[in-house]
């Protein structure tokens, strides 16, 4: 079975583009949110360089900015056209917010762990974990 498929992970993981081509390879749809359909690529230094020093209010403003708007609704749409999530470590705080929508909304969501993390017992919320890409696409073919 191909799925459609989100990746959900962060700017600095460098597994990332590993696992997109991978998983496009073996047959399934997969969204890349460095490489979106519409515009560019998103990243908060492009709404301001000191954006790692913004307030709790600028931060809530800086959250209307055109380019930050344009990038969620490129995500939002991704997410709910796709069928699977695939959290792949390490990664922050979007990417988990993510993948917790997935599982709220009753679709599949596999963490892959390809390297030592910190344990969290609440990735047993999701369907399953992988700790290799041969395990991880071995999830992702077993039926519902």
């Amino acid at each position: 079975m191909n799925h459609k498929i989100y990746v959900a992970s962060s700017w600095r993981n460098e597994y990332f583009p590993q696992i997109v081509e991978a998983l496009r390879k073996v047959g399934h749809s997969v969204y890349d949110f460095r490489n979106p359909p519409k515009g560019g690529a998103f990243k908060w230094s492009m709404v301001s360089p000191d954006y790692m020093e913004w307030s709790p209010e600028e931060y809530k403003v800086k959250l209307e900015h055109p380019l930050a708007k344009a990038q969620f609704q490129n995500d939002i749409e991704a997410m709910e056209s796709c069928d699977t999530c695939v959290l792949v470590l390490p990664c922050g705080r979007s990417a988990h917010t993510e993948a917790g929508w997935f599982a709220g909304k009753g679709k599949k969501v596999i963490v892959y762990i390809p390297e030592k993390q910190e344990p969290e017992l609440m990735y047993k919320l999701f369907d399953g974990v992988a700790c290799s890409l041969d395990e991880l696409i071995e999830q992702l073919n077993e039926k519902e």
